[in-house]
């Protein structure tokens, strides 16, 4: 692997874009892919690097090829499906890395694809949102052959300031799901709990200092009620329709490993529902609407 190997970014969507950034700020020569053409145009345009027309063309070109993508579907057709495809134009000893929050089990048969052509593949989701990625502060859970992710190690610490090594390839994406089922249960307890305390009297924002210094700290009393929910602005920039595809991935590794998952299942319901409330696009963090109707009353 060179030195400053050429990285082919199929996907620069509201994380795709910043972590491609970042990548051309390290100096990577970076090519760009998008089903929207004029998105991978502009970035060009406004960042650096090249937009080859074809797929095949960008894996031809490239040492390292990155897909961050919204599933794993779309994943499996970027990389085999069709006339044009990054396996048709792959060259032996390219590294693919997925780091799309995808489908374990799926992307450890993308895998095997992969290798029966002489290339490799590991998949390395990420945690951190939009601002993380905008400042390659990144979390990013790694699962596949160590000496394949220390040849492009370089390339993940240009996206991120912790890189988790999680085992074979496909825990980094069990992982990065179960991540978010643990975050999305915070935040709907924490939530129900500022309700109860309001009910009673306490000042929610008092609540969240509280939880902050005391054992009830998680990730949403620190980063999100406040900002997001107590603001009612719920702009985070992650959106419940992913969220709901991440815990549903949760519950599926639960189901594949014979796991009893109660909690985890009510978790997924409530967002599913939320999500049923509000639509996909509505931001995460609107989740919390959800257990202020089942009250009847609104925080702050």
């Amino acid at each position: 692997m060179p030195d400053q190997p050429t990285v082919g970014f199929v996907g620069v969507g509201n994380m795709g874009w910043p972590m491609a950034s970042c990548l051309v700020k390290a100096g990577f020569p970076v090519q760009v892919n998008d089903a929207r053409r004029e998105v991978a145009n502009n970035f060009v345009q406004q960042i650096g690097g090249t937009a080859p027309d074809r797929l095949k063309q960008l894996a031809a070109a490239s040492d390292v090829v990155i897909t961050m993508l919204p599933t794993s579907a779309i994943v499996e057709h970027v990389l085999a499906s069709g006339d044009d495809n990054v396996l048709a134009g792959m060259k032996p000893g390219t590294v693919v890395i997925e780091m799309s929050s995808g489908v374990p089990s799926v992307t450890q048969v993308l895998a095997e694809r992969v290798m029966e052509l002489g290339g490799h593949m590991i998949d390395a989701p990420v945690s951190g949102g939009v601002p993380r990625a905008k400042t390659g502060e990144l979390a990013i859970m790694v699962g596949g052959d160590p000496a394949i992710i220390d040849s492009v190690l370089s390339v993940l610490q240009a996206m991120g300031t912790s890189v988790l090594r999680t085992g074979a390839v496909g825990s980094g994406q069990a992982m990065k799901a179960l991540n978010n089922l643990v975050s999305a249960g915070g935040f709907l307890i924490g939530i129900e709990a500022l309700l109860i305390g309001q009910r009673f009297g306490l000042d929610p924002a008092v609540m969240v200092d509280v939880l902050n210094a005391a054992t009830g700290m998680n990730n949403s009393t620190q980063k999100k009620f406040k900002q997001f929910v107590l603001s009612r602005k719920f702009d985070a920039g992650f959106t419940m329709g992913l969220l709901t595809k991440d815990l549903s991935i949760a519950l599926q590794v639960a189901r594949e490993t014979e796991t009893p998952a109660p909690l985890s299942a009510l978790t997924k319901e409530m967002v599913a529902a939320a999500q049923a409330m509000f639509g996909s696009d509505a931001d995460h963090t609107e989740m919390a609407k959800l257990c202020e109707r089942l009250t009847g009353d609104q925080l702050g």
